[in-house]
Protein backbone atom coordinates (compact mmCIF):
# COMPACT_ATOMS: atom_id res chain seq x y z
CA UNK A 1 0.00 0.00 0.00
CA UNK A 2 2.95 2.38 0.00
CA UNK A 3 2.81 2.60 -3.93
CA UNK A 4 -0.73 3.91 -5.60
CA UNK A 5 0.04 2.24 -8.80
CA UNK A 6 1.01 -1.42 -7.61
CA UNK A 7 3.71 -3.03 -9.13
CA UNK A 8 4.24 -0.04 -11.66
CA UNK A 9 6.01 3.20 -11.32
CA UNK A 10 7.59 5.04 -7.88
CA UNK A 11 4.99 7.61 -6.06
CA UNK A 12 7.56 10.09 -6.43
CA UNK A 13 7.93 9.50 -10.13
CA UNK A 14 3.65 9.12 -10.29
CA UNK A 15 3.09 12.27 -8.71
CA UNK A 16 6.22 14.60 -8.99
CA UNK A 17 7.50 13.87 -12.36
CA UNK A 18 4.35 12.52 -14.36
CA UNK A 19 1.56 15.20 -12.62
CA UNK A 20 -0.57 12.63 -11.85
CA UNK A 21 -3.07 13.87 -8.91
CA UNK A 22 -6.06 11.03 -8.71
CA UNK A 23 -5.34 7.55 -7.74
CA UNK A 24 -7.61 4.90 -7.44
CA UNK A 25 -7.26 2.43 -4.11
CA UNK A 26 -7.37 -1.18 -4.72
CA UNK A 27 -5.99 -2.74 -1.54
CA UNK A 28 -5.63 -2.22 2.04
CA UNK A 29 -6.94 -3.22 4.93
CA UNK A 30 -6.44 -1.34 8.29
CA UNK A 31 -7.73 2.37 8.59
CA UNK A 32 -4.14 3.50 10.01
CA UNK A 33 -2.23 2.30 7.09
CA UNK A 34 -5.22 3.96 4.70
CA UNK A 35 -5.09 7.15 6.16
CA UNK A 36 -0.77 6.85 6.39
CA UNK A 37 -0.44 5.82 2.82
CA UNK A 38 -2.97 8.50 1.82
CA UNK A 39 -0.73 11.39 3.58
CA UNK A 40 2.38 10.07 2.43
CA UNK A 41 0.65 11.18 -1.31
CA UNK A 42 0.01 13.79 -0.05
CA UNK A 43 3.18 15.00 1.61
CA UNK A 44 4.81 14.18 -1.65
CA UNK A 45 2.08 16.27 -3.92
CA UNK A 46 3.13 19.17 -1.45
CA UNK A 47 6.58 19.55 -2.75
CA UNK A 48 5.93 19.60 -6.09
CA UNK A 49 5.46 23.52 -7.68
CA UNK A 50 1.95 23.96 -7.27
CA UNK A 51 1.54 21.18 -4.50
CA UNK A 52 -1.94 20.50 -5.81
CA UNK A 53 -3.35 17.80 -3.36
CA UNK A 54 -3.71 14.30 -4.66
CA UNK A 55 -7.39 13.00 -4.79
CA UNK A 56 -8.36 9.02 -3.92
CA UNK A 57 -11.01 7.15 -5.24
CA UNK A 58 -12.35 3.76 -4.65
CA UNK A 59 -14.81 1.26 -5.92
CA UNK A 60 -17.70 0.41 -2.71
CA UNK A 61 -15.83 -1.68 -0.48
CA UNK A 62 -18.37 -2.33 2.39
CA UNK A 63 -20.19 -5.50 0.92
CA UNK A 64 -20.29 -8.26 3.02
CA UNK A 65 -19.07 -10.38 0.12
CA UNK A 66 -15.96 -9.27 -1.77
CA UNK A 67 -15.51 -8.83 -5.58
CA UNK A 68 -12.00 -7.76 -6.32
CA UNK A 69 -12.58 -6.35 -9.90
CA UNK A 70 -15.06 -3.85 -8.20
CA UNK A 71 -14.89 -3.49 -4.63
CA UNK A 72 -12.34 -5.88 -2.92
CA UNK A 73 -13.61 -5.58 0.86
CA UNK A 74 -11.36 -3.48 3.28
CA UNK A 75 -11.25 -5.32 6.91
CA UNK A 76 -11.83 -2.37 8.83
CA UNK A 77 -15.16 -0.96 7.48
CA UNK A 78 -18.31 -1.84 8.65
CA UNK A 79 -20.36 -3.87 6.45
CA UNK A 80 -23.74 -3.96 4.62
CA UNK A 81 -25.53 -6.00 2.27
CA UNK A 82 -25.01 -5.21 -1.64
CA UNK A 83 -26.61 -2.17 -2.81
CA UNK A 84 -29.92 -4.29 -3.88
CA UNK A 85 -30.03 -5.06 -0.47
CA UNK A 86 -30.43 -1.74 0.44
CA UNK A 87 -32.99 -1.35 -2.10
CA UNK A 88 -34.33 -4.37 -0.87
CA UNK A 89 -35.47 -2.66 2.33
CA UNK A 90 -37.51 -0.12 0.23
CA UNK A 91 -36.79 3.16 2.33
CA UNK A 92 -34.82 5.52 0.30
CA UNK A 93 -33.77 6.97 4.46
CA UNK A 94 -31.96 3.83 4.65
CA UNK A 95 -29.90 4.76 1.21
CA UNK A 96 -28.83 8.00 2.58
CA UNK A 97 -28.11 6.15 6.24
CA UNK A 98 -25.69 3.92 4.22
CA UNK A 99 -24.31 6.66 1.95
CA UNK A 100 -23.51 8.38 5.22
CA UNK A 101 -21.65 5.74 6.83
CA UNK A 102 -19.62 5.46 3.32
CA UNK A 103 -18.91 9.36 3.91
CA UNK A 104 -17.52 8.56 7.47
CA UNK A 105 -15.22 5.93 7.21
CA UNK A 106 -13.84 7.14 3.72
CA UNK A 107 -13.61 10.63 4.38
CA UNK A 108 -11.79 9.82 7.54
CA UNK A 109 -8.85 7.78 5.81
CA UNK A 110 -9.05 10.47 3.20
CA UNK A 111 -10.69 9.24 0.59
CA UNK A 112 -13.06 11.72 -0.93
CA UNK A 113 -14.41 9.96 -4.39
CA UNK A 114 -16.72 7.05 -4.57
CA UNK A 115 -17.04 5.38 -7.56
CA UNK A 116 -20.80 5.38 -7.51
CA UNK A 117 -23.48 4.98 -6.53
CA UNK A 118 -24.52 2.56 -9.43
CA UNK A 119 -27.67 4.48 -11.10
CA UNK A 120 -28.25 1.95 -13.53
CA UNK A 121 -31.49 -0.18 -14.04
CA UNK A 122 -31.13 -3.91 -13.54
CA UNK A 123 -33.30 -4.47 -16.13
CA UNK A 124 -31.67 -7.77 -17.53
CA UNK A 125 -31.66 -10.42 -15.00
CA UNK A 126 -28.59 -12.12 -15.98
CA UNK A 127 -26.40 -8.94 -15.99
CA UNK A 128 -23.37 -9.86 -14.12
CA UNK A 129 -22.82 -6.42 -12.13
CA UNK A 130 -26.50 -5.85 -11.50
CA UNK A 131 -25.96 -6.63 -8.07
CA UNK A 132 -24.14 -3.08 -7.25
CA UNK A 133 -27.48 -1.71 -8.55
CA UNK A 134 -30.93 -0.22 -6.93
CA UNK A 135 -32.80 -3.19 -8.52
CA UNK A 136 -35.34 -3.12 -11.60
CA UNK A 137 -37.50 -0.88 -10.90
CA UNK A 138 -36.99 2.57 -12.46
CA UNK A 139 -38.91 4.64 -9.81
CA UNK A 140 -37.20 2.57 -6.57
CA UNK A 141 -33.76 3.29 -8.24
CA UNK A 142 -34.04 6.96 -8.97
CA UNK A 143 -35.28 7.27 -5.06
CA UNK A 144 -32.62 5.84 -3.59
CA UNK A 145 -29.70 6.84 -6.16
CA UNK A 146 -30.73 10.52 -5.06
CA UNK A 147 -31.00 9.79 -0.67
CA UNK A 148 -27.42 7.75 -1.53
CA UNK A 149 -25.92 10.66 -2.94
CA UNK A 150 -27.58 13.09 -0.31
CA UNK A 151 -26.07 10.74 2.20
CA UNK A 152 -22.65 10.40 0.77
CA UNK A 153 -22.06 14.51 0.26
CA UNK A 154 -23.61 15.13 3.76
CA UNK A 155 -25.61 17.34 2.31
CA UNK A 156 -27.20 18.83 -0.68
CA UNK A 157 -23.94 19.68 -2.10
CA UNK A 158 -20.24 18.78 -2.05
CA UNK A 159 -18.39 20.55 1.12
CA UNK A 160 -15.00 19.99 2.91
CA UNK A 161 -16.80 16.44 4.57
CA UNK A 162 -17.92 14.94 1.67
CA UNK A 163 -17.40 12.57 0.08
CA UNK A 164 -18.02 12.90 -3.94
CA UNK A 165 -19.96 10.62 -5.58
CA UNK A 166 -18.96 9.88 -9.04
CA UNK A 167 -22.53 8.36 -9.90
CA UNK A 168 -22.13 5.43 -13.09
CA UNK A 169 -22.24 4.32 -16.14
CA UNK A 170 -23.65 7.41 -17.82
CA UNK A 171 -26.24 6.45 -20.08
CA UNK A 172 -27.30 3.51 -18.08
CA UNK A 173 -24.99 0.07 -17.93
CA UNK A 174 -28.10 -2.36 -17.01
CA UNK A 175 -29.50 -3.10 -20.83
CA UNK A 176 -26.35 -5.33 -21.85
CA UNK A 177 -26.75 -7.60 -25.05
CA UNK A 178 -27.85 -11.10 -23.57
CA UNK A 179 -27.03 -10.01 -20.25
CA UNK A 180 -23.31 -10.39 -20.84
CA UNK A 181 -20.77 -7.18 -19.65
CA UNK A 182 -19.24 -5.27 -21.65
CA UNK A 183 -15.87 -5.49 -19.53
CA UNK A 184 -15.27 -8.43 -21.62
CA UNK A 185 -13.80 -7.59 -25.25
CA UNK A 186 -16.72 -10.36 -26.36
CA UNK A 187 -19.62 -8.69 -25.11
CA UNK A 188 -19.61 -4.99 -26.47
CA UNK A 189 -22.82 -3.91 -27.93
CA UNK A 190 -25.72 -2.76 -25.62
CA UNK A 191 -29.14 -2.61 -26.38
CA UNK A 192 -32.02 -0.85 -25.95
CA UNK A 193 -35.57 -2.76 -26.56
CA UNK A 194 -38.19 -1.05 -27.56
CA UNK A 195 -36.27 2.66 -27.35
CA UNK A 196 -35.81 2.53 -23.94
CA UNK A 197 -32.80 4.88 -24.12
CA UNK A 198 -35.02 7.31 -21.53
CA UNK A 199 -36.08 5.06 -19.38
CA UNK A 200 -32.60 3.94 -18.15
CA UNK A 201 -31.87 7.69 -17.63
CA UNK A 202 -34.31 8.93 -15.29
CA UNK A 203 -31.91 7.75 -12.33
CA UNK A 204 -29.40 10.10 -13.82
CA UNK A 205 -31.64 12.98 -13.82
CA UNK A 206 -32.35 12.65 -10.20
CA UNK A 207 -28.75 12.15 -9.61
CA UNK A 208 -27.93 15.62 -10.81
CA UNK A 209 -30.70 17.45 -9.07
CA UNK A 210 -29.44 15.78 -5.90
CA UNK A 211 -25.83 17.20 -6.53
CA UNK A 212 -23.72 14.55 -8.13
CA UNK A 213 -20.46 16.47 -10.05
CA UNK A 214 -18.91 13.35 -11.12
CA UNK A 215 -20.21 11.20 -13.79
CA UNK A 216 -18.60 7.50 -15.62
CA UNK A 217 -19.43 6.88 -18.85
CA UNK A 218 -19.50 2.91 -19.37
CA UNK A 219 -17.65 0.22 -21.63
CA UNK A 220 -20.71 -0.27 -23.86
CA UNK A 221 -21.18 0.09 -27.45
CA UNK A 222 -24.67 1.29 -28.19
CA UNK A 223 -26.28 -0.77 -31.14
CA UNK A 224 -29.50 -0.24 -33.03
CA UNK A 225 -29.94 3.64 -31.53
CA UNK A 226 -29.14 7.09 -32.84
CA UNK A 227 -26.00 7.23 -31.30
CA UNK A 228 -22.80 6.21 -31.94
CA UNK A 229 -21.74 3.03 -32.40
CA UNK A 230 -18.82 2.92 -29.96
CA UNK A 231 -17.60 3.02 -26.37
CA UNK A 232 -19.63 5.97 -24.90
CA UNK A 233 -16.47 7.60 -23.74
CA UNK A 234 -15.71 7.94 -27.19
CA UNK A 235 -19.12 8.44 -28.40
CA UNK A 236 -20.08 12.27 -29.02
CA UNK A 237 -23.82 12.16 -29.21
CA UNK A 238 -23.65 10.78 -25.58
CA UNK A 239 -21.20 12.91 -23.77
CA UNK A 240 -21.36 15.94 -25.73
CA UNK A 241 -24.70 16.73 -26.94
CA UNK A 242 -26.62 14.65 -23.91
CA UNK A 243 -24.56 15.26 -21.04
CA UNK A 244 -22.76 18.35 -21.39
CA UNK A 245 -25.46 19.81 -23.86
CA UNK A 246 -29.40 18.55 -22.74
CA UNK A 247 -28.21 18.51 -19.25
CA UNK A 248 -26.05 21.29 -18.99
CA UNK A 249 -23.22 19.24 -17.20
CA UNK A 250 -20.49 21.31 -16.03
CA UNK A 251 -18.83 18.54 -13.39
CA UNK A 252 -16.06 15.99 -14.29
CA UNK A 253 -16.55 12.76 -16.66
CA UNK A 254 -14.36 10.47 -16.38
CA UNK A 255 -13.85 6.84 -18.15
CA UNK A 256 -14.22 3.97 -17.21
CA UNK A 257 -11.30 1.73 -16.99
CA UNK A 258 -8.34 1.56 -19.53
CA UNK A 259 -10.05 2.82 -22.49
CA UNK A 260 -7.23 4.24 -24.42
CA UNK A 261 -4.52 1.97 -23.15
CA UNK A 262 -3.81 -1.42 -21.59
CA UNK A 263 -2.44 -2.99 -18.39
CA UNK A 264 -2.39 -6.07 -16.08
CA UNK A 265 -4.83 -7.10 -14.14
CA UNK A 266 -4.31 -9.90 -11.66
CA UNK A 267 -1.77 -11.07 -13.82
CA UNK A 268 -4.00 -10.89 -16.90
CA UNK A 269 -4.18 -8.88 -19.67
CA UNK A 270 -6.58 -6.09 -19.76
CA UNK A 271 -7.71 -3.62 -21.97
CA UNK A 272 -7.90 -1.34 -24.04
CA UNK A 273 -11.34 -1.45 -23.59
CA UNK A 274 -11.82 1.28 -26.76
CA UNK A 275 -15.04 -0.84 -27.88
CA UNK A 276 -15.92 0.41 -31.83
CA UNK A 277 -12.27 1.82 -31.65
CA UNK A 278 -9.64 -1.44 -31.44
CA UNK A 279 -8.20 -0.32 -34.67
CA UNK A 280 -7.17 3.36 -33.10
CA UNK A 281 -4.35 3.96 -31.46
CA UNK A 282 -4.41 5.21 -28.08
CA UNK A 283 -3.63 8.65 -29.17
CA UNK A 284 -6.17 8.51 -31.74
CA UNK A 285 -9.00 6.73 -28.56
CA UNK A 286 -7.90 10.02 -26.24
CA UNK A 287 -8.31 12.23 -28.77
CA UNK A 288 -11.63 11.31 -29.46
CA UNK A 289 -13.24 10.79 -25.82
CA UNK A 290 -11.28 14.40 -25.20
CA UNK A 291 -13.27 15.74 -28.01
CA UNK A 292 -16.70 14.01 -26.96
CA UNK A 293 -16.31 16.18 -23.55
CA UNK A 294 -14.34 14.01 -21.10
CA UNK A 295 -12.31 14.95 -18.42
CA UNK A 296 -10.64 12.24 -16.93
CA UNK A 297 -9.48 8.65 -17.65
CA UNK A 298 -9.63 5.78 -15.54
CA UNK A 299 -6.80 3.69 -15.06
CA UNK A 300 -4.77 4.81 -18.04
CA UNK A 301 -1.81 6.84 -16.94
CA UNK A 302 -0.37 7.39 -20.15
CA UNK A 303 0.38 11.43 -19.77
CA UNK A 304 2.92 11.26 -22.52
CA UNK A 305 -0.14 10.23 -25.44
CA UNK A 306 -1.53 13.36 -23.90
CA UNK A 307 1.54 15.88 -23.76
CA UNK A 308 2.02 14.31 -27.19
CA UNK A 309 -1.55 15.40 -28.61
CA UNK A 310 -1.26 19.40 -27.23
CA UNK A 311 2.04 19.86 -28.57
CA UNK A 312 1.27 18.41 -31.76
CA UNK A 313 -2.02 20.76 -31.87
CA UNK A 314 -4.23 18.11 -32.21
CA UNK A 315 -5.87 19.32 -29.07
CA UNK A 316 -5.72 22.50 -27.84
CA UNK A 317 -4.36 23.64 -24.59
CA UNK A 318 -7.68 25.76 -24.12
CA UNK A 319 -9.66 22.09 -23.93
CA UNK A 320 -6.91 20.74 -21.55
CA UNK A 321 -7.87 23.60 -19.43
CA UNK A 322 -11.19 23.12 -19.72
CA UNK A 323 -11.31 19.62 -17.69
CA UNK A 324 -8.12 21.06 -15.25
CA UNK A 325 -10.83 23.78 -14.06
CA UNK A 326 -13.55 21.03 -13.92
CA UNK A 327 -11.12 18.77 -11.54
CA UNK A 328 -9.92 21.68 -9.22
CA UNK A 329 -12.87 23.18 -8.53
CA UNK A 330 -13.97 19.50 -6.73
CA UNK A 331 -10.61 19.66 -4.74
CA UNK A 332 -11.65 23.44 -3.86
CA UNK A 333 -14.88 22.42 -2.62
CA UNK A 334 -14.18 19.23 -0.73
CA UNK A 335 -11.29 21.77 1.11
CA UNK A 336 -8.16 19.58 -0.19
CA UNK A 337 -5.80 22.44 -0.86
CA UNK A 338 -6.51 24.01 3.46
CA UNK A 339 -7.29 20.35 4.38
CA UNK A 340 -4.78 18.04 2.89
CA UNK A 341 -4.15 15.40 5.70
CA UNK A 342 -6.28 13.40 7.77
CA UNK A 343 -5.64 12.51 11.16
CA UNK A 344 -4.29 9.00 11.72
CA UNK A 345 -5.74 8.25 15.04
CA UNK A 346 -8.93 9.83 13.91
CA UNK A 347 -9.40 7.50 11.38
CA UNK A 348 -9.06 4.55 13.15
CA UNK A 349 -11.90 5.43 16.05
CA UNK A 350 -14.06 6.18 12.80
CA UNK A 351 -13.85 3.50 10.79
CA UNK A 352 -15.26 -0.06 11.43
CA UNK A 353 -16.68 2.08 15.15
CA UNK A 354 -19.13 0.39 17.09
CA UNK A 355 -22.68 2.92 15.31
CA UNK A 356 -21.79 1.80 11.81
CA UNK A 357 -21.40 -1.80 12.20
CA UNK A 358 -24.68 -1.76 14.34
CA UNK A 359 -26.39 0.44 11.19
CA UNK A 360 -24.59 -2.35 8.65
CA UNK A 361 -25.71 -4.97 10.71
CA UNK A 362 -29.51 -3.88 10.16
CA UNK A 363 -29.56 -3.41 7.27
CA UNK A 364 -28.48 -6.98 6.79
CA UNK A 365 -31.28 -8.05 8.81
CA UNK A 366 -33.66 -5.72 7.04
CA UNK A 367 -32.71 -6.54 3.80
CA UNK A 368 -33.57 -10.61 4.17
CA UNK A 369 -36.49 -11.38 2.05
CA UNK A 370 -39.44 -13.85 3.05
CA UNK A 371 -39.90 -15.86 -0.11
CA UNK A 372 -43.04 -18.74 -0.92
CA UNK A 373 -44.49 -17.33 2.23
CA UNK A 374 -47.81 -17.66 0.83
CA UNK A 375 -47.42 -20.95 -1.22
CA UNK A 376 -46.34 -22.94 1.95
CA UNK A 377 -48.84 -21.96 4.28
CA UNK A 378 -51.43 -22.99 1.58
CA UNK A 379 -49.27 -26.01 1.35
CA UNK A 380 -49.77 -26.49 5.46
CA UNK A 381 -45.72 -26.34 5.54
CA UNK A 382 -44.75 -25.07 9.20
CA UNK A 383 -42.11 -22.36 9.49
CA UNK A 384 -39.88 -24.46 11.86
CA UNK A 385 -38.68 -22.66 14.99
CA UNK A 386 -35.31 -21.95 16.15
CA UNK A 387 -33.91 -21.82 19.70
CA UNK A 388 -30.87 -21.63 21.06
CA UNK A 389 -30.91 -25.23 22.07
CA UNK A 390 -32.16 -26.06 18.33
CA UNK A 391 -29.92 -28.89 16.62
CA UNK A 392 -28.88 -27.33 13.40
CA UNK A 393 -27.02 -29.02 10.95
CA UNK A 394 -25.88 -26.65 8.57
CA UNK A 395 -23.98 -26.33 4.15
CA UNK A 396 -22.60 -22.87 3.41
CA UNK A 397 -22.18 -21.67 7.13
CA UNK A 398 -19.07 -21.21 9.01
CA UNK A 399 -20.18 -23.42 12.26
CA UNK A 400 -17.68 -21.78 14.57
CA UNK A 401 -18.95 -18.65 14.11
CA UNK A 402 -22.82 -19.43 15.18
CA UNK A 403 -22.02 -21.74 18.03
CA UNK A 404 -22.69 -19.89 20.35
CA UNK A 405 -25.88 -18.74 19.24
CA UNK A 406 -27.14 -22.43 18.38
CA UNK A 407 -26.00 -26.29 18.64
CA UNK A 408 -24.58 -27.21 15.39
CA UNK A 409 -24.20 -30.32 14.59
CA UNK A 410 -22.13 -32.35 12.04
CA UNK A 411 -24.92 -34.96 11.28
CA UNK A 412 -27.97 -34.36 9.83
CA UNK A 413 -29.78 -37.20 11.58
CA UNK A 414 -28.99 -35.74 14.79
CA UNK A 415 -30.25 -32.46 13.86
CA UNK A 416 -33.66 -30.80 13.66
CA UNK A 417 -33.07 -28.33 11.19
CA UNK A 418 -30.77 -28.05 8.82
CA UNK A 419 -30.02 -24.64 7.46
CA UNK A 420 -28.19 -24.70 3.56
CA UNK A 421 -27.21 -21.16 1.89
CA UNK A 422 -26.76 -21.14 -1.54
CA UNK A 423 -25.92 -18.58 -4.11
CA UNK A 424 -27.08 -17.78 -7.53
CA UNK A 425 -26.23 -20.09 -10.23
CA UNK A 426 -24.09 -19.12 -13.38
CA UNK A 427 -22.10 -20.70 -16.21
CA UNK A 428 -18.22 -22.05 -15.92
CA UNK A 429 -15.93 -19.16 -15.93
CA UNK A 430 -13.96 -18.89 -19.15
CA UNK A 431 -12.43 -15.93 -18.59
CA UNK A 432 -9.86 -14.46 -15.23
CA UNK A 433 -13.02 -11.48 -15.66
CA UNK A 434 -15.41 -14.43 -15.31
CA UNK A 435 -14.34 -15.37 -12.21
CA UNK A 436 -15.45 -12.32 -10.76
CA UNK A 437 -18.16 -11.28 -12.80
CA UNK A 438 -20.47 -14.11 -12.74
CA UNK A 439 -22.60 -14.34 -15.80
CA UNK A 440 -24.83 -16.96 -18.09
CA UNK A 441 -27.20 -19.30 -16.90
CA UNK A 442 -30.02 -18.67 -13.61
CA UNK A 443 -30.95 -22.15 -12.73
CA UNK A 444 -30.04 -24.44 -10.45
CA UNK A 445 -28.28 -27.73 -11.77
CA UNK A 446 -29.53 -31.15 -11.33
CA UNK A 447 -27.66 -32.22 -9.08
CA UNK A 448 -27.82 -29.30 -6.62
CA UNK A 449 -31.67 -30.06 -6.61
CA UNK A 450 -31.06 -33.49 -5.82
CA UNK A 451 -28.83 -32.57 -2.89
CA UNK A 452 -31.66 -30.71 -1.16
CA UNK A 453 -34.40 -32.81 -2.01
CA UNK A 454 -32.06 -35.51 0.03
CA UNK A 455 -31.78 -33.49 3.05
CA UNK A 456 -35.57 -32.70 3.01
CA UNK A 457 -36.47 -35.87 2.81
CA UNK A 458 -34.71 -36.23 6.37
CA UNK A 459 -35.37 -33.26 8.24
CA UNK A 460 -36.57 -29.55 7.74
CA UNK A 461 -34.94 -27.33 5.91
CA UNK A 462 -34.14 -23.44 5.66
CA UNK A 463 -32.50 -22.15 2.73
CA UNK A 464 -31.12 -18.69 2.10
CA UNK A 465 -29.97 -17.91 -1.46
CA UNK A 466 -27.47 -15.09 -2.36
CA UNK A 467 -29.06 -13.20 -5.14
CA UNK A 468 -26.31 -11.83 -6.20
CA UNK A 469 -28.71 -12.25 -9.41
CA UNK A 470 -32.17 -13.41 -10.21
CA UNK A 471 -31.94 -17.08 -9.30
CA UNK A 472 -34.85 -19.21 -10.61
CA UNK A 473 -36.03 -20.81 -7.14
CA UNK A 474 -39.07 -22.22 -8.57
CA UNK A 475 -37.09 -26.03 -8.22
CA UNK A 476 -36.15 -25.15 -4.62
CA UNK A 477 -40.06 -24.58 -3.46
CA UNK A 478 -40.39 -28.03 -2.79
CA UNK A 479 -37.59 -28.78 -0.42
CA UNK A 480 -37.58 -25.65 1.41
CA UNK A 481 -39.66 -25.13 4.52
CA UNK A 482 -38.29 -21.53 4.71
CA UNK A 483 -36.95 -19.73 1.55
CA UNK A 484 -34.84 -16.75 2.20
CA UNK A 485 -33.71 -13.99 -0.28
CA UNK A 486 -30.63 -12.15 0.70
CA UNK A 487 -28.60 -9.81 -0.63
CA UNK A 488 -24.93 -10.28 1.41
CA UNK A 489 -25.82 -11.15 4.80
CA UNK A 490 -23.38 -12.43 7.36
CA UNK A 491 -23.92 -15.89 8.73
CA UNK A 492 -24.69 -14.24 12.55
CA UNK A 493 -26.92 -12.15 11.21
CA UNK A 494 -28.88 -14.61 9.42
CA UNK A 495 -29.09 -17.17 12.52
CA UNK A 496 -29.82 -14.38 14.58
CA UNK A 497 -33.19 -13.05 12.41
CA UNK A 498 -34.28 -16.64 12.16
CA UNK A 499 -34.10 -16.99 15.98
CA UNK A 500 -35.74 -13.83 16.56
CA UNK A 501 -39.16 -15.49 14.83
CA UNK A 502 -40.26 -12.33 13.40
CA UNK A 503 -41.40 -11.84 10.14
CA UNK A 504 -38.88 -11.11 7.46
CA UNK A 505 -39.76 -7.47 5.89
CA UNK A 506 -37.21 -7.25 2.79
CA UNK A 507 -38.94 -7.22 -0.87
CA UNK A 508 -37.70 -7.74 -4.05
CA UNK A 509 -35.78 -5.46 -5.81
CA UNK A 510 -36.87 -7.33 -8.98
CA UNK A 511 -38.57 -10.37 -10.63
CA UNK A 512 -37.55 -13.32 -10.05
CA UNK A 513 -37.70 -15.31 -13.77
CA UNK A 514 -40.05 -18.84 -13.74
CA UNK A 515 -37.40 -19.93 -16.53
CA UNK A 516 -34.68 -19.24 -18.67
CA UNK A 517 -36.77 -19.05 -21.35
Amino acid sequence: ADDPVAGARSTEEVIGRRGIRHFNLFNGNGARQIAHWHNQLQAVAADTRLAIPVTVSTDPRHSVRSTPATGMTITALSRWPETTGIAAIGDPEWARIFGDAIRQELRAMGIRVYLGPMADIFSDPRWSRGYGTFGEDPDLVTRMTAAFITGLHGGSTVGIDSVAAMVKHFPGAGPQLRGRDAHDPRYREQVYPGGQQELHLRPFDAAFAAGAGQVMTYYGMPVGTDWEEVGFAFNRPVVRDLLRGRYHFDGIVCTDWNVVDGTMLDGSPFGPNGWGMEDATPSERMARALQAGVDQFGGDDCVDVLTELVDSGCVPVERIDDSARRLLREKFRMGLFENRYVDVDRAEEIVGSDEVRSRGEQAQRRSLVPLARDEHRAAGIDRPVLTSSTKLYVEGVDAAGIADLVEVVSDPDAADVALVRLSAPFDPPSTPLEEWFHSGTLAFGAGEIDRLRALAERLPVIVAVYLERPAILADLLPFAAVLIGEFGTSDRVLVRALLDGDELTGMLPFDIPASMA
